[in-house]
């Protein structure tokens, strides 16, 4: 897919969640999102910025960026010649299998990555061989050994049990992620359902303003964004089983195509029917 904004190349595995994006944008800008998956990205040319954890980060050409799954982040140019890059998505049962086989079955909890951007050539060379057999016509053998020499290299390179340093949380923190749990939990199981500020609120058993803060302080979005969010996830779903745009625009409950393809162009960087041809 080319634009004004730049090109992107989208690849899907057919058989297990992993997907691959090539892209270079000049403009394009992501807004605060998450994915479901492990997502780890080599920047070639260029470089990005994005807030995530709390601080915000850049990386350059020959950097690696490694986000853990649904570790809210956004991104945007930080050179006049936009950036260029290569991302991998590979969900985490792809990541737990693969470190329990290498380690023979030594890890009973999954990995996560405490640095959003790396610097390791040998690393980055991991991660290249492995986007060039996801996207080429390499066979589901060299697939699989490259995929597990880049997970296990990341591993290597700087994964932990905890991306941080776990605090001490009073009486009034836990009742507001308590909150927060509460109207997520309703979220998820409501998913098309039209939900008001006040429902969720009562639901969580706070006022709306402290119901706010807390999601966001828990969840790095705003619960109107986690809604959209969800609703996007299940649309890929749809078209990861062949719906037509149109069709999964009106079953996750957007407006109309045209709003739900903006969104989902936004925040994943391809067209719906970009993304569903893949």
């Amino acid at each position: 897919m080319t634009t004004a904004d730049g090109w992107v190349r989208y690849w899907r595995d057919g058989d297990r969640p992993v997907e691959a994006m090539h892209a270079h944008f000049f403009d394009h800008v992501y807004p605060p999102h998450s994915h479901h998956s492990y997502s780890f990205g080599i920047t070639d040319a260029g470089a990005q910025s994005f807030h995530c954890r709390g601080g915000t980060h850049t990386s350059g050409a020959g950097m690696v960026m490694a986000f853990n799954p649904d570790e809210v982040h956004d991104g945007w140019a930080a050179a006049d010649l936009g950036y260029r890059y290569r991302i991998m998505h590979i969900g985490p049962s792809v990541v737990s299998d693969m470190i329990s086989d290498a380690t023979e079955g030594r890890t009973d909890a999954l990995p996560l990555f405490p640095d959003p951007v790396l610097t390791d050539r040998a690393l980055t060379d991991a991660l290249a061989r492995l986007h060039a057999a996801l996207v080429g016509a390499a066979n589901p053998l060299v697939r699989d050994e490259r995929l597990t020499a880049a997970v296990t290299a990341m591993a290597r390179r700087g994964a932990s049990r905890t991306a941080s340093p776990v605090r001490a949380r009073t009486p009034t923190d836990r009742a507001r992620r308590q909150a927060a749990h509460r109207a997520r939990d309703l979220l998820d199981e409501a998913l098309l359902e039209p939900m008001t500020a006040e429902q969720l609120a009562a639901a969580a058993g706070c006022s709306r303003f402290a119901l706010y803060r807390a999601f966001r302080a828990e969840f790095g979005l705003a619960p109107s964004d986690y809604q959209r969010q969800l609703r996007l996830r299940h649309a890929r779903t749809l078209l990861r089983s062949g719906a037509a745009p149109a069709d999964a625009a009106a079953a996750t409950g957007f407006a109309d195509q045209a709003h739900f393809s903006r969104w989902f162009q936004r925040v994943y960087g391809v067209t719906p029917g970009t993304f569903r041809r893949a």
